[in-house]
């Protein structure tokens, strides 16, 4: 847990609340904040599993990932290639118009000259390819008197995405299986860092309140999202839905192949659907955990 990434405090508290649950579901735990020294640590600790709380770049890029396959230690989530290609945004988004799946259109810009013109009509975002939990997001309205000013902390080449209107929705798949529907409701408007983790910044309603067209479909294309990538154990699949469109409004954002996970997450509210309390939830990716993902 926790690591070098902009997503440091989220992962601490993922992890800390899984190392709890994990203890009191019987199992023998030690909390490792990844570093420089997380080879020569996993040395020393010998762990029969890793389980992986780690959140943004190089915990969920697939660089772990590919330390872990190389010391032959099994370990939750998805594997080297799901987990680099969840994270590539753009990437992820090419494999899933192969599948037939509704993405948004977006294109990869320097960043150079997105503060300079509108490389894309208004309404669009302007964010990171490779970061999660919605960390540095720019949304440049209809009407905008100009292009976004990005921050210096921003990358280089940035992501450039059509603005789609509508409602936030959400489906967890775990064991190769659709779980439910969760729409997201926020005062903002958008789903930004805050009202992730914030008190109060956004609250869940599920199962989600929408046609069964496409409650239907939420599950259909997070299903076909997660195979198409090759992920395993847990993923979460974003949506926005336009109703005002019926089906053709509704486009797959993401899939996140390291979901947060404490209790009030999104995840553990679809597993305690399933009747899975947090514990069984943790025990469960525990015991998927695999070398060979």
């Amino acid at each position: 847990m926790g690591g070098p990434s902009k997503e440091r405090e989220v992962s601490l508290s993922s992890g800390r609340e899984c190392a709890a649950a994990l203890v009191g579901e019987g199992f023998e735990v030690v909390e490792l904040d990844a570093g420089p020294d997380l080879y020569s640590r996993l040395l020393e600790i010998k762990p029969d599993v890793v389980f992986n709380a780690l959140h943004g770049r190089w915990g969920e890029d697939g660089c772990v990932q590919g330390l872990l396959e190389w010391m032959r230690i099994p370990y939750t989530h998805s594997g080297v290639l799901a987990s680099a290609l969840a994270m590539d945004k753009q990437r992820s988004k090419e494999v899933f118009e192969t599948e037939g799946l509704p993405v948004v259109a977006s294109v990869i810009v320097p960043k150079i000259e997105v503060v300079k013109v509108h490389v894309m009509e208004p309404p669009y975002v302007a964010k990171p390819n490779n970061e999660g939990s919605s960390v540095g997001i720019y949304i440049v309205h209809e009407g905008s008197n100009g292009p976004p000013q990005l921050s210096h902390e921003m990358p280089d080449q940035v992501m450039v995405e059509k603005y789609i209107a509508g409602r936030e929705l959400t489906v967890t798949v775990m064991n190769d299986k659709a779980v439910t529907v969760t729409e997201i409701m926020t005062d903002g408007g958008w789903y930004d860092y805050d009202a992730k983790y914030k008190p109060g910044g956004s609250w869940h309603v599920l199962p989600a309140d929408v046609p069964t067209e496409i409650f239907a479909l939420c599950m259909d294309y997070a299903l076909r999202a997660h195979s198409a990538l090759g992920c395993k154990g847990v993923s979460r699949t974003d949506f926005r839905w336009d109703d005002s469109m019926g089906a053709d409004g509704l486009f797959l954002l993401e899939t996140n192949t390291q979901p947060g996970m404490t209790p009030t997450s999104l995840v553990p509210e679809q597993a305690a659907h399933l009747g899975m309390s947090f514990g069984q939830l943790c025990a469960w990716m525990v015991e998927d955990a695999s070398c060979d993902r």
